[in-house]
């Protein structure tokens, strides 16, 4: 199969990290909607609302105040989905009913402040304080002998199911290895131990020769629409060093990561002149003392939008039941993503 023919006809494309095959249908993109529309997010936000649980001084659910804080604020989450003190029980019967415990710790990141103010928006300096924020709480959380992933992930919008809109992410640290991150540390290990690579070093090399799926790019970080992605604008955030975690990071790699995030996000919010939901999150080398040399730091940004702010994919019919599929090409993905502004669309009306 050409490139030609693979922007034209129905074929299939494999994910290596997470061994699944992806169906991509581009004769498709063009079928007309008459499902659900959702309705565009507000553009009208308050620098600080004083019936949200997550802005400074205020009372959060659960009884407990906000500190007048200034800066990134972290807290254990009111309503964990995970307890670090959890009776140690298991049950196996006939290797069909199998459970066992899980113990966790649970944290929330408000990322500023401001109620309005979105990763897209922050300056270089404020986007900074996150990053560091995120790296002491991967090694505060990783050193602790009984957790052994740190999950570090923001869903952006109530379309991604986020609970309150003041911008924040959450950090979920567990005491096993799920399954997406146990996925993939096998298949870099098994591409290393038969090429004698790293499979995300290989990966990005080819892509930034290639071209055409790269978004933007540092010297330190580059975005990617993935060959295989699955949503139609995903992306995969690659340090370009080899390295495995954000305390790898030097300090000049942790302000290119920050522009890097914002550099993409401001594209997603300039594609359709909205505030892009999505789910992103870290996928990092797993603290249970392994080493893991195989593992590269990347992350992963999963954003539902189809064709505008009000028209989202869904996974329904034969992709749950069968194979993932998509109508857009990544290629045709990335095109759309490079050609818009990398100065945020309100910044733009502001200085008319």
């Amino acid at each position: 199969m050409n490139g030609h023919e693979s922007q034209n006809s129905p074929h299939r494309r494999f994910n290596p990290l997470r061994r699944e095959w992806v169906l991509v249908s581009p004769h498709r993109a063009k079928r007309p909607w008459l499902g659900q529309v959702e309705k565009k997010p507000s553009e009208q936000m308050p620098t600080y609302d004083p019936n949200c649980y997550l802005c400074p001084r205020n009372s959060r659910a659960q009884g407990a105040k906000n500190p007048p804080y200034t800066n990134t604020f972290v807290f254990d989450n009111d309503f964990p989905a995970l307890l670090p003190e959890a009776p140690p029980e298991a049950i196996e019967e006939n290797g069909l009913f199998v459970a066992r415990t899980e113990r966790g710790i649970c944290r929330v990141v408000c990322f500023s402040p401001r109620h309005d103010l979105t990763i897209p928006r922050m300056t270089p300096q404020e986007i900074r304080q996150v990053v560091d924020v995120w790296t002491e709480q991967y090694g505060e959380l990783g050193s602790l002998p009984w957790i052994h992933h740190v999950q570090i992930f923001e869903n952006r919008g109530a379309m991604m199911g986020a609970s309150n809109p003041h911008p924040h992410c959450q950090i979920w640290a567990t005491a096993e290895l799920p399954n997406e991150p146990a996925r993939e540390l096998e298949s870099m290990l098994n591409f290393r131990e038969r090429n004698g690579t790293c499979l995300l070093c290989r990966y990005l090399e080819m892509e930034l020769d290639r071209k055409a799926r790269v978004i933007c790019q540092n010297q330190g970080f580059a975005a990617v629409v993935p060959f295989w992605a699955v949503w139609p604008f995903e992306t995969l955030v690659l340090s370009r060093r080899h390295l495995g975690c954000l305390t790898d990071l030097s300090n000049t790699e942790r302000d290119q990561l920050g522009d890097l995030l914002r550099r993409l996000t401001v594209r997603y919010d300039n594609l359709f002149e909205a505030a892009f939901p999505y789910t992103m999150g870290f996928h990092q080398r797993p603290t249970d003392g392994e080493g893991h040399p195989q593992w590269h730091f990347h992350a992963h940004y999963y954003p539902p939008l189809l064709r505008s702010a009000t028209v989202q994919k869904f996974m329904v019919g034969f992709e749950m039941l069968g194979t993932p599929q998509r109508d857009l090409t990544p290629e045709i993905a990335a095109a759309r993503l490079k050609e818009v502004s990398d100065v945020h669309y309100a910044e733009s009306a502001r200085k008319r």
